[in-house]
Formats: C-alpha cells, sequence, structure tokens
C-alpha cells in the first residue's frame, strides 16, 4: 500500500522545517506557499523561511533557554539550524545569519529535494489531511476564515491584542511579597507585591515616561482602544493606577497588618505555579524599558521576565482547546499546524513546532509509535505549553526555563540551575537514526 503524500501550507521557518522532516522520512510532501503569487506587507523576498524581523536566532550558550532549544533541534537534525549554522555571521555569543544567504540554503534545499513539489498559489481552504498548516501569524483572510469554519465558527482565534509580562515564580522575593486574595476571600492565589508611597510615586514617574515600542505599518494602530496600557494609565494622574490595577484596598501586609500605598498582584499563569502574570500590565513599552520600570517593584527587583508586555495585531489559535501535545487538531490527528499561529513565538520556537509536529505526523501516517519528547526537553515543554489547557489567558510564549519542570532539587546560582535543566533535557531528548544522519 503506498504511503499518502502530505500537504505542508506555508514555506516559513515551521512549514520549512516540517516538509524537510517529512521528506527525510520517506514521504512525499507537497509543499504549498503563496509567495511570490501573493506577498504581505511583512515579506518581501520570494525564498522560504525569510527572516522578517530580525537576523538574530537569539542567545547560543545552554544557561540560555533558546540556546537549549537550538541545541537539541541540532541534535535531532534541523534543516534550519544547519543552514542557520552554515550561514552565521558573528555576533556575540547571539545565533545570527546571513539573512538572505540563510533562506536561499533553505529554498535551494527544499526545491531540489526528490520528495518534495513545491506549488505557489494562495490556499484558501484547509486541505484534507495528512496536512500541516504553517501559515504565520498574517495567515490571509480567505484562509483564516476557512480555519474558522473548519474549527466550527467562533472562539478557535485569539487576537493578539495585549499581553501582560510574566516572571518566574522562583525569581520573586518573597520577603516583599505575600500570598493573599482580596478580602480573604477564596483561595490565597495571589502574589502581592507592595510599594509604599516614595516607591510607588518614583514608580509611575518613570513608568509614565518610559519609551514605548514602535508600530509597525502592517499592524493595527486601533489596537489599543479597547485595551488600555498601564503607561497611558500612569500618564492620565499620579493616582490613577492606585485606584486602578495597583488598588491596594483589602490587601493587608502581613508585616503590618495594615494595607499598603500600592500593591501589584501577579496571578499564576500555568498549573505548575512556575509562571506568574503581571496583572493589568497591558503594556507597549519597549522590552528594555519594561525590565528598568517593572523592576522597581521592591519584590521584582531581580524577575526572570519569561516574556515581556506585548500589544499589536496577530492572530493565532486558542490551542489548548484545539490542538495536543503534538501541534495536532485533538479531533482529527491527521490535521496539523506549526508556527507561530499556535502560539509560540519566535523564529526557534516555530522551527520547533514544525519539527514535533512534522515527525509526529511521519509516525502517524507509516503507523509508527510517536517519537516522545518528554516536558524536560525544550521542544515538549513547548508543545505541552500550547495544548495545556490549565493554562490562563493563553498568549504567545517564547521558550523559557519556566516551563520546563524544576529540578526537584537546590542548585547555587541562577546560571548553575539553568546549566543543569539544560543537561537534563538534552539526557531526555530522543534519539533516532533520522538524528545521527548529516543535514547538509
Amino acid at each position: 500500500m503506498s504511503v499518502p503524500a502530505v500537504t505542508v501550507v506555508g514555506a516559513g521557518l515551521a512549514g520549512s522545517e516540517a516538509a524537510w522532516q517529512l521528506a527525510r522520512r520517506g514521504l512525499r510532501v507537497r509543499l504549498i506557499e503563496m509567495k511570490p503569487v501573493r506577498m504581505t506587507p511583512a515579506h518581501h523576498s520570494p525564498d522560504f523561511a525569510e527572516l522578517v524581523c530580525s537576523n538574530s536566532l537569539r542567545g547560543d550558550r545552554l544557561e540560555n533557554a533558546v540556546g537549549l532549544l537550538k541545541e537539541e533541534l541540532r541534535r535531532v537534525g534541523s534543516l534550519i539550524l544547519a543552514c542557520a549554522d552554515a550561514t552565521r555571521v558573528e555576533a556575540g555569543g547571539c545565533l545570527a545569519v546571513d539573512r538572505q544567504g540563510f533562506s536561499r540554503m533553505v529554498t535551494e534545499k527544499l526545491r531540489t529535494h526528490p520528495n518534495i513539489t513545491v506549488e505557489e498559489r494562495e490556499l484558501t481552504a484547509v486541505p484534507e489531511g495528512p496536512v500541516i498548516i504553517a501559515t504565520g501569524p498574517l495567515t490571509s483572510e480567505p484562509l483564516s476564515a476557512a480555519i474558522g469554519e473548519y474549527f466550527g465558527g467562533a472562539g478557535y482565534l485569539n487576537f493578539y491584542d495585549a499581553a501582560a509580562p510574566l516572571v518566574s515564580f522562583d525569581s520573586i522575593d518573597m520577603e516583599q511579597a505575600w500570598f493573599a486574595s482580596r478580602y480573604d476571600r477564596g483561595t490565597p492565589d495571589y502574589v502581592n507585591c507592595a510599594l509604599d508611597e516614595a516607591q510607588y510615586k518614583a514608580f509611575v514617574r518613570e513608568l509614565a515616561a518610559a519609551e514605548e515600542a514602535p508600530v509597525h505599518g502592517f499592524e493595527d494602530s486601533k489596537v489599543f482602544e479597547g485595551c488600555m496600557p498601564v503607561e497611558v494609565m500612569a500618564r492620565r494622574g499620579e493616582d490613577t493606577l492606585r485606584f486602578g490595577p495597583l488598588k491596594p484596598v483589602g490587601l493587608p501586609d502581613p508585616k503590618t497588618g495594615k494595607d499598603p500605598y500600592a500593591v501589584v498582584q501577579l496571578r499564576k499563569d500555568n498549573a505548575s505555579g512556575t509562571v506568574y502574570n503581571l496583572v493589568g500590565f497591558q503594556t507597549h513599552l519597549r522590552f528594555p524599558e519594561q525590565k528598568r520600570v517593572f523592576s522597581m517593584i521592591p519584590a521584582l527587583r531581580e524577575a526572570e521576565f519569561v516574556r515581556y508586555g506585548v500589544m499589536h495585531r496577530n492572530t493565532f489559535l486558542n490551542s489548548p482547546r484545539l490542538l495536543d501535545r503534538t501541534y495536532a487538531d485533538r479531533r482529527n490527528p491527521l490535521v496539523a499546524f506549526a508556527g507561530q499561529m499556535t502560539g509560540v513565538e519566535g523564529y526557534v520556537e516555530s522551527t520547533a513546532s514544525g519539527y514535533l509536529a512534522a515527525v509526529c505526523m511521519a509516525a502517524r501516517v507509516k503507523g509508527e509509535p510517536l517519537p516522545e519528547f518528554p516536558a524536560e526537553t525544550a521542544i515538549g515543554a513547548l508543545g505541552r505549553y500550547v495544548s495545556d489547557e490549565s493554562v490562563t489567558n493563553f498568549q504567545p510564549m517564547n521558550i523559557n526555563f519556566g516551563i520546563l519542570p524544576p529540578l526537584g532539587y537546590r542548585v547555587k546560582g541562577k546560571a548553575n540551575k539553568n546549566l543543569a535543566i539544560a543537561e537534563r533535557a538534552l539526557a531526555a531528548l530522543p534519539l533516532t537514526q533520522k538524528n545521527e544522519e548529516a543535514v547538509l
């Protein structure tokens, strides 16, 4: 019995990785890409895997979560990482590439692979499986509508209007904070971070003057009208935040028994309680400004920001409702999705989702056991994050150590702890014959 062809829609980083992994496992691949027939405002090259916002794939050290993710992808035979390493340019401790050379190399590898057929056309319907859809955050309106119809209408898409920053729980100074809910109603689910009058006024002053990120031409500047950024509230008056998200009423500090001058509340963002979000802190500040200003909150002076706040127009799946840990439709695993449309954020994360979706699709099509990427690996942790039904207010996420299981024992020093988590991840990485084959 012949093995059916697998369709991959979209030749960005996720789609390119998916097509390659399917093809190198002996499957016929139909890769559908709408460029250059139709271009988006964010794209300029007809080549595959175009790097739009930056030529950097970020840090390359194992003490950095994205460095771990890259090393995992190297070890499992990623096309994207192989091409990135081959076109690398000097950038200190980051993996930066020759943008055009990188995309050309990926395009050539895919176009010349005997198992891959490329079709240049816009797709306006969800193909029958087996299929991996990896059309990115700027998916065309006709295909977006078709995906909505496929999932049954309302509720399948989120609009990435506003996401508050996230911090790792173990980086919060709990000597300066306490667990409580307002007026002790229900369970003490919030971490409360007090500011005295001088601290609050200094915080508001810096917040109001902080530099905002630019609005890109292909984003909708009106997106901010429905959800006011915290810095805008700060500019409306010194006490605006104290009567809004920093309201201290009903939250007495256990050290004094009295309500503080202002309180920043943090709420659990995942079931394991390793990541917390800053309640009411939707923001459009530049990332360095967020780090500088939000670190003025006493309990967050040494906080590790696992995701900064963002506000821009972007569409992505409500993945915890719709997808499993292999990025496949819970109802029909022969229809899968990959890339930023699933809620992973970043070039490397998109690559990882394309890899995992493809190797699991290949196993399903060939009737083989699914490869197991445990939660201790960065690849597995990302898949579990986007499919975790306990995540509140699901928003796109970069890889970070906060979504991997804690070690279970203490390691002195943040760098040493992260390195121990990385070493555990690499030891847990499943190895197959395909992992050991040369990619280029």
